[in-house]
């Protein structure tokens, strides 16, 4: 499964662009990488554990601006379509992440 969170947050105040950062930081440490300004993802073994990093971004919610949280599967992940202009952009899978049990 993937997990995309896609955010627009307020910036026009020094708390506002902190509280951004600090979202940003947050995703990152748990493992979400960019996909397009506002938007990350982040490859996860399973519905479970989607649900797991879920929560977690729905513990760190900024007090203002719009956040949502999608989830893939990875069939429907690797249907999506980008280009970069008028030229399509093979997508380039995340590392792999290594479980142990």
């Amino acid at each position: 499964m993937w997990i995309l969170v896609l955010f627009d947050l307020p910036t026009e105040t020094k708390k506002e662009r902190k509280s951004y950062a600090e979202f940003r930081k947050s995703l990152m440490q748990d493992g979400f990488t960019m996909f397009q300004f506002s938007i990350y993802v982040r490859h996860c073994a399973s519905a479970e554990n989607a649900h797991v990093h879920i929560n977690r971004v729905k513990r760190i919610l900024p007090e203002h601006g719009h956040v949502g949280i999608i989830c893939l599967t990875d069939k429907q992940f690797g249907d999506i379509e980008l280009f970069y202009g008028k030229k399509p952009k093979e997508i380039i899978a995340g590392g792999q992440q290594l479980e142990l049990f």
